[in-house]
């Protein structure tokens, strides 16, 4: 008996790393249903936008690929944190099929069913789908979330509207999950969420069981159960609160990656309170080299936003100080943007463009300097590098420092021979701006 081929659903996936799980999981989803994934639009039955609504320039991206996909397609359904403003979409764009807000996946696949449906006999068993999922990530790395939402209610965001609050994973669930990825041939976890050092918290940190043995869901219980697996660990959106001090000995120890992805935002006390930021009343400074003191190769990286609304130029100025005193290595900068439906945009004196952009262009400079400097020391050092390809310049890799994309890059000038995934020890041999240049060691 003949079975006609599949339906195939071409996928866009914009925004975020967390964003991008949640594009993992639908795809997932759709392969056990037995669909199959198309690379273009021309020969998708059905294509899925999943959209980024963050901030006014991410939503008009949005638009502009939800445009292109009916262009080119005609039939497109669109998710994610832009659906959220389902009026705005369908204004724009009236002739997509369907509209669904973030990490609603049932009612993406559920879509997808009714315009493109399955008709014909899927078997799991046959139609193999991974443990892990499927995944958009090169194979030696995968992002792993740990929560959806936020409950915070920082005056430039509007996160917790779109992503509702703080929901934590039960920790068998991670760990699972993580554990799959490994055995999979992943090289590098890294941890995801809005609030990453808040896990657990809605889950009054009750106790799970893994692998026979009870684990606490707490940001220290859940770093210290991902620290067993025997591969890197990196964590990303880390607030500063004191209990993250629990897990600098393990990075110490060389159990977890010495890297903390921390949005500070600003260093003026004055305008971390306009921002209603958390943690904003702590001594960053203090923690910092309290941290830098259990843990000396502790690499920080940051996001830092200039010309919010009341933003003077001594808070300006304060800023460039606590960049140049904590000693950021990795630090990325935006001009602020005004977003539909939050706080900040009420707040008196907005920031004129052009004092925005040149107040961008000066701490990008003072930012490249410390990452220069920061840089130059670890020349003649003997580091780990994980190999992402290779270039002209040589296998290209990446440190403890550096996360993918976002971060810099290591150029391994003798490792023609390395594949993705593979561990080097490399002596490091020069450094400019950004990145580094090294030698393989010999085994």
């Amino acid at each position: 008996m003949s079975v006609s081929a599949p339906p195939k659903v071409g996928f866009v996936s914009l925004g975020c790393p967390k964003a991008l799980v949640d594009s993992e999981r639908i795809l997932t989803q759709l392969r056990l249903d037995g669909y199959a994934i198309s690379a273009s639009y021309q020969d998708a039955d059905v294509v899925v936008v999943n959209t980024c609504g963050f901030i006014d320039s991410a939503r008009e991206e949005s638009l502009a690929a939800i445009g292109e996909a009916l262009a080119e397609n005609g039939k497109v359904i669109v998710t994610g944190c832009l659906g959220a403003e389902a009026d705005r979409i369908r204004a724009a764009h009236p002739g997509v099929l369907a509209v669904t807000g973030p990490h609603q996946y049932e009612a993406v696949v559920g879509a997808v069913h009714t315009h493109a449906p399955f008709l014909a006999s899927h078997d799991p068993f046959v139609d193999l789908v991974p443990p892990q999922g499927v995944k958009l990530t090169p194979r030696h790395y995968a992002y792993l979330k740990i929560s959806e939402g936020c409950n915070h209610h920082c005056s430039f965001c509007i996160i917790p509207s779109m992503r509702g609050r703080l929901v934590s994973r039960p920790i068998e669930a991670v760990l699972t999950e993580a554990a799959q990825l490994v055995q999979a041939g992943v090289r590098e976890l890294l941890v995801i969420s809005q609030d990453t050092s808040a896990y657990g918290s809605d889950l009054r940190y009750s106790t799970g069981f893994w692998q026979g043995r009870p684990v606490k869901a707490s940001f220290a219980g859940l770093c210290a159960a991902l620290s067993t697996l025997g591969v890197w660990v990196r964590l990303h959106y880390v607030y500063p609160y004191p209990h993250v001090d629990e897990v600098l000995p393990l990075m110490a120890e060389g159990r977890l990656l010495p890297y903390l992805d921390i949005p500070f935002q600003h260093g003026s006390p004055r305008l971390l309170k306009l921002m209603r930021r958390p943690a904003a009343a702590e001594n960053t400074l203090a923690r910092i080299a309290a941290w830098r003191a259990v843990c000396p190769t502790l690499t920080l990286r940051s996001t830092f936003i200039v010309g919010f609304p009341g933003e003077t130029e001594a808070d300006f100025a304060t800023l460039l100080e606590f960049l140049t005193e904590a000693q950021i290595d990795r630090a990325g900068c935006f001009e602020y943007s005004p977003v539909a439906g939050a706080s900040a945009n009420d707040l008196p004196d907005p920031v004129p463009a052009a004092l925005k952009a040149e107040r961008y262009a000066r701490f990008m400079e003072t930012q490249q300097a410390i990452s220069r400097q920061r840089l130059a020391q670890k020349v003649g050092r003997e580091i780990e590098v994980l190999v992402d390809g290779q270039s002209e310049r040589g296998a290209v890799a990446r440190s403890a420092a550096d996360a993918p994309e976002i971060d810099g890059l290591v150029y391994v000038k003798n490792a023609r021979r390395a594949k993705a995934g593979d561990l080097l020890r490399v002596r490091v041999t020069g450094a400019d701006d950004y990145d580094l240049s090294a030698q393989r060691l010999s085994r």
